[in-house]
């Protein structure tokens, strides 16, 4: 599994007091879950967000960001983050927000 690993203890600093919070390796990185649902996730030196398909217009307009494209197609919702788009603390935590604001609206799983 290749994934940033400073910025994965980021993330974890990030989301320590979250309830209902778990890892797990994912699309060939780490993702962190919020009661089953994958809220933002590391591959390679690149966060990946689930905005929603409500949110996901507005995040591709924000600089840094593109389609999460894993397989190769586009998944509606989900964005990668380039490294440059997360240098400071302020803009990782805007992106995790992000995240958490469509995966604490879902069910548990």
């Amino acid at each position: 599994m290749a994934y940033d690993e400073t910025l994965a203890k980021r993330l974890r600093k990030l989301l320590a007091a979250e309830p209902g919070l778990s890892e797990r390796e994912a699309f060939g990185g780490l993702s962190f879950l919020v009661d089953g649902n994958m809220t933002v996730g590391v591959i390679g030196d690149e966060l990946v967000v689930r905005v929603g398909p409500e949110a996901f217009k507005a995040a591709l307009g924000k600089a840094h960001a593109r389609p999460f494209d894993f397989s190769g197609r586009p998944v509606k919702g989900w964005v990668y983050v380039a490294p440059e788009g997360l240098a400071s603390d302020k803009e990782l935590a805007a992106w995790v927000v992000k995240g958490l604001e469509f995966t604490r609206a879902l069910p548990p799983k």
